[in-house]
Order: structure tokens, then sequence, then C-alpha cells
């Protein structure tokens, strides 16, 4: 593969997961589009199960909330549920995203009251089912994303996004015209939909499968 092809990440990778991108011959930028900003926040009462979709959430509940461990878990992610699990949390179940997660509750768990631990910018999909349904619940939020544009000068090939926010920290400061965007899920391609028809949307919501993406897609294209 050649290796005047850019790519840049919408946040820092890890440096296993940015050595795949070089092992395959691309050159690399990676920076972090968005920052997290923990909230204070009050868990006294926590209700029957507790309810995770990311893995910053569950990093701020950690580090201020103890006594939430011994609460039984519903997550989003795979990532997310590994992370509760090496913090001592029992998981119930863990769902692919939170249409997934909604429909179990329906099926498994609609006797039960909720503590959705999440962020100032979650999506409406979980409260909203909430409501519907008038399930007892309470909605937690733990952290805020602040968007922290860049001005990215050279022309990229592809682009790796991970969130909406950070979709958005991006058009701040640059545009999208002819670069191929890899995303890690619909929310975030949805985002990007305005901008570009070039998306390609990743089979698994992990980092690692966002690169799996660009990989195989160039790949194909100088095999063409």
């Amino acid at each position: 593969m050649e290796n005047n092809i850019g790519i840049l990440a919408t946040k820092r990778l890890a440096s296993n997961q940015k050595q795949f991108l070089l092992n395959a011959g691309f050159w690399v930028m990676d920076e972090d589009f968005i920052a997290v900003n923990p909230l204070n926040f009050e868990s006294s009462d926590t209700q029957d199960v507790v309810i995770f979709t990311s893995q910053n959430a569950v990093v701020q509940v950690v580090t201020q909330k103890e006594n939430i461990r011994h609460k039984p878990v519903l997550c989003v992610g795979e990532k997310t549920k590994q992370l509760l699990l090496d913090h001592g949390f029992s998981v119930l179940d863990c769902l692919s995203n939170a249409e997934e997660l909604v429909r179990i509750i329906e099926k498994k768990y609609w006797n039960k009251s909720f503590t959705f631990f999440c962020g100032k910018t979650k999506l409406d999909t979980i409260p909203q089912f909430f409501k519907e349904r008038k399930l007892a619940h309470q909605i937690i939020e733990v952290y805020e994303t602040l968007e922290t544009p860049i001005k990215i000068a050279p022309k990229m090939d592809g682009i790796l996004f991970f969130s909406p926010s950070g979709v958005s920290s991006y058009m701040k400061e640059n545009k999208i015209t002819t670069e191929i965007c890899f995303c890690i899920g619909s929310t975030t391609a949805t985002a990007v939909e305005p901008f570009t028809r070039n998306i390609i949307m990743a089979n698994q919501p992990t980092v690692e499968n966002v690169i799996i993406q660009c990989i195989n897609y160039f790949k194909s294209t100088k095999n063409d």
C-alpha cells in the first residue's frame, strides 16, 4: 500500500491502535477533538438496575462513588462491559446500542427501576423510553463533553470519527471534501451525513473495527 495515504483519527489512539495503521502503510495524525469534564453528582438512592452506555460514565462513577458497585448493570459496548467487570460490577446484559438496550429492558426487566449514568449530551433513546413506558427511573449526568476544535492543515484521505461531538468539533475548523469518513456507529454516521456521502460504518462499535474498516477500504481501492 502506498505510504502517502493520510489518515486522521479524531481522538488520541492507543499505541497499538496507531501502530496497526502505520503497519498498513498509512501516515497517521491523531488528535483529541473532544475533552471530558467531570460533573459532581449525588446518587444515594440508586435504583434496582444501573445503566451505562459509555466508558466515560463508568470512569466518573467509579472515581466518585464506591457504593454503587454492588448494583447489577445493563450496558452498551464490550469495552464498557470490560471496564465494569474490571471494577467489580456484575453485568446482566451487554448490548450493541441504546435501541437494543431498551428492547431488552422491555423483554426482561420491565418490572425493575433504573438509574442511568450518562453525559450531558446523551441521546434521547433511553430517557424517552422510560417516559413512554412510565418506568421508575432516575437520570444522573456525570460528565460533560467539551469540543476542542483543531485546524488540520494537511489534506487527509480518511477521517476516523468516534462520536457526534467529535464530528461537530472537527467541522468547527475544517471541511470535508473528498475524504472517506469511517464512523464507529450509526449516530456518528448520522452526524457526518450533512457533510458527505463518503461514509463507511464499523461492523462493531469499537475503535479497532473502525481502523479495520479503514485499512480494508484502502486495500480494496488499491487493488481495483
